[in-house]
This record gives C-alpha cells, structure tokens and sequence, in this order.
C-alpha cells in the first residue's frame, strides 16, 4: 500500500512539471495550480474519502497526501518566482532610457521681481541697523485696529474690514500689526527700529488692487526723533531702490496711527521729473504714507508720549515692484506665467 501512494505522489509530481513547462504566463499558472490544488483538484481530491478509510489507510493517506502538497506548493512557488522576474527584466529591458541622449530643455523663470525688492528693502534696512521682523497673518481685531488708535466705529475702517474668521479674528489688513506687537513685546519700552515686509488682505480686485498684497513697514521710536528723520531715511531708501536722482516730497494727510501724517512721493525715475505717461505728465509718483506715530498708539502700547517719539512709514512691495519694473498690471505678479518672468532674469529695469 504504501509503495502505490508514493508511486501515485511520483506520477502527479511529474505530471505537474511537464504542465509547468509549458506555462509562460501567471494567468496560465493560476489555471494550473487550481487544477491540482484547487477546490476540485486532483490533489485535493487525495482525502475527500478519507471518513471511509479505517484508521490505518487514514493515517497513510494524510501522510501522502500532505507530501504531494507540500512538493506541489514548492513547485508552483518556484515557478512564480520565475515567471515575475521574467517578467520585471522585460519591463526594465522595454523601459530602457537611452542616457546618451540629450535631455528636454527645462523652461525656467528667475527670482519673481516681488522677492527681488523684499530683498532689496531688507538688505538696505539690516545696513541701516533695523530688525527685520515677522507676525501673524491671522490677526486680532486688537492688534490690527484698536492699539493702531482704530477705535470700533471708526470710519477708516469701512475701506479695511475685510476678511473675518469670526467676531475678533480677521485676515490682517496691514503689516502695522506687527508695529503694535513689538511695542508690546519691548519691555524695556526702550528704542526700536524695525521693518516687517509681509502678506496682507483686503477686498480689492482689479488692475492695480489685489485681494492679498504685499506690504512693509517701518518703525523707529526713540527720543528727540523728528520728521526730519523720516524724510532723511526716505530719501536713502527711495535713492537706493529707485535711483540716485530721486527726490522726495512730502504732502500732508491723515491716516489714525499717525500725526501728522504724510504722503510721500518720488520724482519720476523714468522721466527724471519732466513728465510723461508713468506720472501722468507730474513729475511726481505717489509712493507710500508715513508720519509721527501717534501720542495714543505710543501710550497703548506702553510707551511714555512725554519722553518717546518716533515715526512709521508703509508701502505696498507689489506696487514697488510695479514701479520699478514698469508692470501695468498687478496680476501678473500672481500667474505664474513663465513668459512674464523670465524677463527678470535679464536685465534689471530702471
């Protein structure tokens, strides 16, 4: 009896690998070892009689038949392997990249004329001995208004209410919040100079406006500053960013966290103050807004008006941009087209 089974275990096992050989796919695979391992297969059927058996055949039937599967599982297994590394080297070898082949030509832009002036400002405030600072863009309707002496109902606010997350929280409308955070964090209450280029939102959308802008600051408090010290740092900014032969004007205006406050403007760097279209025929470009930062936004913050003065100054970098790059219109900046901003990487516009 027990020669029979491993005579039968001999057939089967030969019979599997002749099936095997000609196998050339892992569909045709699992055909074949359903046909001998599955539900109905050959092997399977090995013990489906074994209740009729009497202990002893049962005994020599399991032994066997766990044999045949056992050597029909390595058979297949090997077989698998095989086929998925044929498989893998036909792929690798349909696949090849022919290395010496010259590559695409990859199309590329420049640094974006935004990034070019956020590191002109910075480079010529840090020379001039400022703190480049940071805030938050998601602000406090304290911080961005009320220490800015921006009282809730104050009508300057109807232009800059824009972007709210819920009753206090907003988008902030101007990098001044920065200016009222520093103050704040100064506990020394001793002098500051600092700028904060960043983000800002408000709902503007044409043209010349975007929704988000960018804008930087400046704030200097000290004793005994004057605005002869505002004009003077203008003037060595307006010069380094728009040319020697800038001048700079002041006009009087009013912005809350001030007093008195101005608007500033620069000769024309295109045209030299003789006129012509980029100063529509002035002489004059309006550049930024500044003043005296304001006795109340000094005693909010924590800062004695009786011993402390000093002064503030903002302007948008995406219309400095615009300016100095004669771009005529601000969403350009935003498009990411390569034609626009390979223009950059040329020449600088002046």
């Amino acid at each position: 009896m027990e020669k029979e089974y491993e005579k039968r275990n001999i057939e089967i096992e030969k019979e599997i690998k002749k099936d095997l050989e000609k196998i050339v796919t892992l569909n045709d695979l699992v055909v074949t070892k359903a046909k001998y391992l599955g539900k109905n297969g050959c092997i399977t059927e090995l013990t489906k009689n074994m209740k009729d058996l009497s202990p002893e055949e049962k005994a020599l039937t399991g032994r066997f038949a766990t044999e045949i599967r056992n050597i029909a599982n390595t058979l297949f297994m090997e077989k698998e392997t095989k086929l998925k590394e044929e498989a893998l080297n036909k792929k690798l070898q349909e696949e090849t990249i022919d290395i010496t082949l010259p590559s695409c030509k990859i199309k590329k832009g420049s640094i974006h004329p935004f990034n070019k002036i956020v590191t002109e400002i910075e480079d010529l405030f840090v020379s001039m001995g400022y703190d480049v600072l940071d805030g938050p863009e998601l602000e406090t309707d304290e911080y961005c208004f009320q220490r800015l002496n921006i009282p809730l109902g104050h009508p300057v606010r109807d232009t800059q209410d824009s972007f709210y997350v819920d009753v206090d929280y907003l988008l902030r409308t101007q990098t001044s919040s920065v200016q009222a955070r520093t103050m704040e964090a100064n506990k020394e209450k001793g002098p500051i100079r600092m700028i904060c280029p960043g983000k800002t939102y408000r709902r503007d959308d044409d043209a010349t406006h975007s929704h988000q802008f960018g804008q930087f600051e400046g704030l200097v408090i000290d004793e005994h500053i004057t605005l002869a010290d505002l004009k003077g740092t203008l003037e060595v900014m307006a010069r380094k960013l728009l040319g020697e032969k800038t001048n700079v004007r002041f006009r009087p205006s009013y912005f809350p966290f001030t007093e008195p406050s101005v608007e500033v403007d620069v000769s024309c760097f295109k045209c030299n103050g003789k006129g012509c279209s980029l100063c529509k025929n002035t002489g004059w470009i309006e550049l930024l807004g500044a003043g005296m930062v304001h006795p109340n936004v000094l005693k909010s913050n924590g800062y004695d008006p009786n011993k402390y003065t000093g002064f503030a100054f903002g302007t948008g970098i995406d219309r400095l941009a615009m300016m100095k790059y004669n771009i005529p219109d601000i969403r350009l900046m935003y498009t990411n087209d390569i034609r626009f901003l390979k223009q950059f990487d040329r020449k600088e516009l002046k």
